[in-house]
């Protein structure tokens, strides 16, 4: 389904292929002979979303933008599926595996691969042919690659990161409180211009 979004309509060149159960919407480019398959969802809330030539989008994916974040995939990049991508930079040639999660302000430099449950964390700046094995965990700029078991050591280097106020501008509150309430008041009146959207076309 392809949608326009606060007066945004994707750019979808006309040899890529667009699934007729994914979802384009927004403010996308999508470039020659990219591929985005069944279920996948490319969203741009605010920021755009770039996805060059030769793209793989596969089943059930996410990628979005934020009015913060926009999110650039480059030519001959593939992303798997459940993978989860926001407000990132990704260079040419790279590999997003299975079930990866690359988050907002990130940038993986060419030829990289998240391998599957891969994450790349807030802000953080992997150099080119960097891999992230399998559960693994990057963050940092550079990037300080763990295994999961170590959320100390990544603790230490996410923290000062701040994600809540970074990501939703919420500070982060007092142990033992919660910002939930009022981040959820923000994104409930944001996605919700999502009601007026214009359904487009299917390809």
């Amino acid at each position: 389904m392809i949608l326009e979004h606060l007066g945004n309509k994707p750019r979808i060149h006309p040899s890529a292929y667009v699934a007729p159960t994914a979802t384009v919407c927004g403010n996308v480019e999508i470039g020659k002979e990219s591929r985005i398959l069944f279920g996948a969802s490319i969203i741009a809330e605010g920021g755009s979303i770039k996805i060059g030539s030769n793209c793989i989008i596969l089943e059930n994916a996410a990628v979005r933008s934020t009015l913060k974040y926009s999110t650039h995939i480059g030519d001959h990049t593939l992303i798997g599926p459940h993978a989860h991508l926001v407000g990132c930079r990704i260079e040419e040639c790279v590999f997003i595996a299975t079930g990866a999660s690359i988050f907002h302000g990130a940038y993986i430099g060419r030829g990289s691969e998240v391998r599957i449950n891969g994450i790349v964390h807030l802000k953080t700046k992997l150099l080119p042919n960097t891999t992230i094995p399998i559960g693994w965990i990057a963050v940092g700029s550079p990037a300080h690659i763990f295994p999961p078991h170590e959320h100390d050591k990544i603790w230490a280097i996410q923290e000062p990161l701040n994600f809540p106020l970074s990501v939703y501008g919420v500070e982060r509150p007092p142990a033992g409180e919660t910002s939930m309430l009022e981040i959820t008041a923000k994104l409930s009146k944001w996605l919700g211009t999502h009601k007026d959207d214009v359904i487009l076309d299917n390809q």
